[in-house]
């Protein structure tokens, strides 16, 4: 089980705004691990994730802001899959996307390989597989999320 962490502010510098005409209703969270973790990940189980950046997907249909929010705070009850990666000692969120595309068209948009299958996609669909991706090694260069639009 990873370890609660004090979770510093986000610096409002890393956020990524995008223009979009509409609401919002799907962001990606840009995610940097420091080190290798393992951690447990709810009922999925406990998986081993690479030092790196990893991409995920989400969506809200209200409380939009608040979704966000909640996520770079580190919320104390863990809820979804995210909120236990979030948790793992090491764990960053370096940048938010925010979409007005469907979840699971930005999920498909955005390059990388699943480390845990089902990783937040419980209710998914589109048979996305997971809505966490691992993009590789940290600091090589800008990650090609799915964006805006």
């Amino acid at each position: 089980m990873c370890r609660r962490r004090a979770v510093p502010a986000f610096p409002a510098s890393h956020e990524v705004r995008v223009a979009i005409r509409g609401p919002a209703t799907s962001y990606q969270l840009v995610i940097e691990l420091a080190s290798p973790v393992r951690c447990t990940i709810g009922r999925l189980g406990t998986f081993d994730f690479p030092a790196g950046r990893y991409v995920y997907t989400g969506s809200a249909r209200r409380a939009f802001e608040a979704r966000i929010t909640r996520h770079l705070a580190g919320a104390v009850n863990r809820h979804w899959h995210i909120d236990y990666l979030l948790a793992a000692p090491g764990a960053r969120v370096v940048a938010v996307v925010r979409s007005r595309r469907a979840e699971c068209v930005l999920n498909a948009a955005t390059a990388g390989r699943a480390i845990v299958p089902g990783f937040g996609a419980s209710d998914c669909r589109a048979n996305c597989g997971a809505h966490l991706k691992f993009r590789g090694a940290a600091g090589t260069g800008r990650a090609r999320e799915g964006r805006g639009g």
